[in-house]
């Protein structure tokens, strides 16, 4: 999973700037394995505040909406670092 991780430090600010960290982290190790956004075929999100879900959300769908948007579970969780979300994913590439 990524969690708003920068420069080894979690980033401030809440939940929009973590989201948008979070997953643009998670995108750029997708990309160094030779995979796009499209090839993700689940997530799994894990929420510090289940209130945080409707903001998250948003963001969420601005990366992954549309035609390729892949499944996802989320769920609230005591994170293990000092965060307000984790994403995890699993990807498929037909070669």
């Amino acid at each position: 999973g990524q969690v708003p991780m920068e420069n080894g430090e979690i980033i401030e600010g809440g939940i929009v700037p973590q989201t948008h960290k979070t997953i643009q982290n998670l995108l750029a190790i997708l990309d160094e394995a030779g995979y796009k956004k499209e090839h993700i075929v689940r997530c799994g999100v894990w929420l510090d505040d289940p209130r945080d879900f409707g903001i998250f959300n948003k963001i969420y769908g601005s990366y992954f909406g549309g035609e390729h948007a892949p499944a996802r579970a989320c769920v609230q969780a005591t994170m293990m670092v000092d965060c307000k979300v984790e994403i995890d994913c699993v990807c498929y590439k037909d070669n």
